[in-house]
């Protein structure tokens, strides 16, 4: 009793030693703590609280706990015999070690869920799921302000786009395509003003595409394709100078070509507006005022051509001279194919004018386009011979000219073409037998006569 009372009147200073326990990224922390003696008997040592990062190593751990199905065994290693920086697909930071900063397990065919602790990875600045088997809600995001890159796409998810995604402020790359998730594009999505990249193809959202992406101008590519989206294309679109690459088909958005899109006249390479309903004549000048273009995508619409005046667009095509693909297939053309067909990018490798109501004799001039190796003219009304011209394109590898009047025989210039692949010239008026040179074709997988 004497010696309590002694004690109670100094505040005498202790040491005192705790251990604790080793946890991955870890291994065991001594702490030194000078304290008055009366406190030992109450004091308790909160090991969550101290600097070892075990905030991300839980993280990560309930990540791997929602997974269902690791077909490659990916996760064998991540476990706590070896720093959680050392596992599969993790990354950690330089500069703040310990610290998640990039977590990449794409093309791993997991399934699951995607836990809601990603949320709290709060230095991650690539989060990249892309091509598995995750299912359920999409994880929150509005903690993770330093995220750039965000890419949960062909997985099945089903959720609606919430608008806690524009907290991530410096994200330049958000790609959430072949999915099914639902709902309207948010308007809020032009609050990501660092965007580069936004690809929302190929989910089953509803509603028009929103006015306000326009806002987001650093923009360089922009997929929204193959959705249920209706509606006209807004001409807010024309704003996004920076944007070499469009991909709006597939949806059921409706009519004339968006002239708003000349804008672009600098930036844009890659056009895709196929199988929607667009209508209505293509402009005269579209060559003109998109002269970059190396990829463009129409078919599948309403658009029409009736007589020489509405074909100036296919002569103004001449003027991209870096054009590669070019597809006017299944809409409503009609009469000759012009001859300026032959003026078309020396580099074009698809052409495909299938599916309307052409008719004449195709120019010699189309031998002038040595680089195509897809040509589809199949299902219009053209008539006359093939040999003049079909020879000079040795490249070919696809040619399709069934349901049409075509004359003439064929061992001419079969014999030439000894990169096809698939060949279908079926529901013509070929004559004679079919030419024995067909055995030159070694590639030829399938062949229609």
């Amino acid at each position: 009793m004497h010696l309590k009372r002694a004690l109670s009147r100094y505040i005498l200073q202790v040491t005192m030693v705790s251990t604790c326990p080793k946890r991955p990224g870890n291994p065991g922390v001594l702490i030194l703590l000078t304290l008055p003696l009366l406190l030992l008997g109450a004091i308790k040592i909160n090991c969550a609280t101290l600097p070892d990062n075990s905030t991300d190593v839980l993280c990560l751990q309930a990540f791997r706990h929602e997974i269902t199905s690791d077909p490659f065994g990916w996760f064998i290693s991540w476990n706590s015999s070896a720093n959680h920086c050392l596992w599969p697909g993790v990354i950690c930071s330089r500069a703040h070690p310990g610290r998640v900063v990039a977590l990449q397990l794409f093309g791993l065919y997991l399934a699951g869920q995607i836990s809601s602790s990603i949320g709290n990875l709060t230095f991650l600045r690539t989060l990249n799921l892309s091509t598995n088997g995750f299912s359920g809600r999409l994880p929150p995001l509005k903690h993770l302000q330093k995220l750039q890159v965000l890419d949960l796409s062909v997985n099945q998810l089903q959720d609606s786009i919430p608008d806690a995604i524009t907290n991530c402020s410096n994200l330049r790359i958000v790609d959430l395509a072949t999915n099914i998730l639902v709902g309207e594009i948010p308007p809020k999505l032009s609050l990501l003003y660092n965007l580069s990249h936004l690809r929302l193809s190929r989910n089953n959202p509803i509603g028009v595409i929103p006015p306000t992406l326009g806002n987001i101008t650093s923009i360089q590519r922009l997929g929204l394709a193959y959705n249920n989206l209706t509606g006209t294309i807004p001409d807010e679109l024309g704003k996004l100078t920076n944007m070499r690459m469009l991909a709006l088909g597939g949806n059921r958005l409706s009519g004339g070509f968006p002239r708003c899109l000349f804008n672009l006249s600098k930036s844009l390479q890659v056009l895709g507006l196929e199988s929607n309903m667009l209508s209505k004549q293509l402009p005269p000048n579209i060559g003109d005022a998109l002269p970059n273009l190396q990829e463009l995508y129409l078919n599948t619409n309403v658009f029409e051509a009736i007589d020489i005046q509405s074909w100036e667009f296919f002569s103004a095509l001449t003027n991209c001279t870096s054009l590669e693909w070019l597809s006017l297939a299944e809409n409503q053309l009609h009469g000759a194919i012009p001859n300026t067909i032959g003026n078309l990018s020396s580099i074009l490798d698809y052409l495909y004018l299938g599916g309307n109501e052409l008719s004449g004799t195709v120019l010699p001039s189309i031998g002038n386009l040595r680089n195509l190796t897809f040509l589809g003219l199949g299902n219009n009304n053209l008539t006359g011979t093939v040999e003049e011209w079909i020879g000079k394109l040795i490249k070919l590898q696809h040619l399709n000219l069934q349901m049409n009047s075509f004359i003439g025989p064929l061992a001419s210039f079969l014999g030439q073409l000894t990169q096809l692949i698939d060949l279908d010239l079926g529901n013509n008026k070929f004559e004679g037998p079919i030419p024995s040179n067909i055995g030159n074709l070694q590639q030829l997988s399938d062949f229609e006569p």
